[in-house]
């Protein structure tokens, strides 16, 4: 997990379902200001999975199978000087993508900002326009089963 650790609903929910698997490790990289927050690291803790704060985004993309990225989000700061600090500091582009296992899938909840960079789109472990579109259906189906 990449990114806006502490703001985004994504990440959080998708370490409670992670939680349900077992072999799974999660490693979190964020600016301090962002990190993942503590009730999900105790949940994780009492599930027995597993977990790894990092600062180099890296080392751990060459470990990880799947790497989920998510914006900084700037509309939950209000002080401009966290912003700074966290704004810019882990970014996926193409020098990473070097580093990373040829199986490994790169997601994103979109819309995404600048921290992945457009040349990453173009790369088959970029899963996150896949991701988008296999959401629209699920969006559609659940829809539909309310409806009928």
């Amino acid at each position: 997990m990449v990114g806006d650790l502490a703001n985004g609903r994504t990440v959080r929910s998708l370490c409670m379902l992670l939680s349900m698997y077992p072999g799974v490790k999660m490693y979190f990289v964020a600016p301090p200001v962002v990190r993942m927050r503590n009730d999900i690291k105790e949940y994780l803790n009492k599930a027995g999975v597993p977990w790894e704060e990092a600062s180099d985004l890296r080392a751990v993309a060459a470990e990880v199978d799947v790497m989920y990225v998510t914006r900084i989000q700037k509309e939950r700061f209000t002080n401009l000087d966290d912003l700074a600090a966290a704004h810019g500091k882990y970014i996926v582009d193409g020098n990473l993508l070097k580093v990373m296992q040829k199986h490994a899938v790169i997601m994103h909840p979109l819309p995404r900002v600048d921290e992945i960079t457009v040349d990453v789109d173009s790369d088959p472990r970029a899963a996150y326009f896949r991701q988008a579109r296999n959401g629209l259906y699920i969006r559609m189906a659940l829809l539909k089963m309310c409806i009928l």
